[in-house]
């Protein structure tokens, strides 16, 4: 079997309380957060960091407190396992890449939970709300 590793985050910012960025992938049509293939001898964290900025076209701050692991078969001979950190988005301004996001958009929580369409990713971001909760406010 193939393995395929990739690293993304789920980006937040902070105004009355929380928005979640939502990424609809042209390839699926899928709601989900930002993520990528590790390349060459990149960390995690560089890997994570660079596929938000060429997605998103955001510099975030990554919080590695929080990484969760999701594991699944994209397709049959496949195993694919993507590493998630939390990371903070001071800017407002997004600029989708155009070859793979379809459209990029803030939700509240609960909307946002509603909005992603896979079930992994619904988990992924309820840890993400529960370890945000618990998080010493800055």
């Amino acid at each position: 079997m193939k393995k395929e590793k990739s690293c993304g985050a789920v980006i937040y910012r902070e105004n009355d309380g929380i928005e979640i960025l939502l990424l609809k992938h042209k390839n699926g049509g899928h709601w989900a957060f930002p993520k990528g293939h590790v390349e060459k001898k990149e960390t995690e964290e560089e890997t994570a960091l660079r596929e938000i900025r060429e997605e998103t076209g955001l510099k975030v701050k990554l919080d590695t407190g929080f990484r969760q692991a999701v594991s699944y078969s994209p397709k049959p001979g496949v195993w694919k396992d993507v590493v998630y950190f939390a990371a903070k988005c001071e800017q407002s301004k997004t600029t989708p890449q155009e070859e793979e996001v379809l459209e990029l958009r803030w939700e509240s929580p609960g909307l946002a939970l509603g909005t992603v369409t896979y079930e992994n990713d619904r988990k992924l971001l309820q840890a993400f709300l529960e370890y945000w909760e618990k998080k010493p406010k800055t």
